[in-house]
């Protein structure tokens, strides 16, 4: 997989802003998951 980087700096820049993307919402999913079932034990 690490021997088709594209050589296009443009392409680059999509693939990092889409992981970055995903692993933020996959953060901001789980911050809320989480104060979710705290609200839910605690009440």
């Amino acid at each position: 997989m690490l021997e088709y980087i594209p050589d296009d700096p443009v392409i680059i820049a999509v693939v990092v802003i889409l992981l970055s993307l995903v692993f933020f919402s996959y953060l901001l999913l789980r911050r809320t998951v989480l104060e979710f079932r705290d609200g839910m034990r605690g009440r």
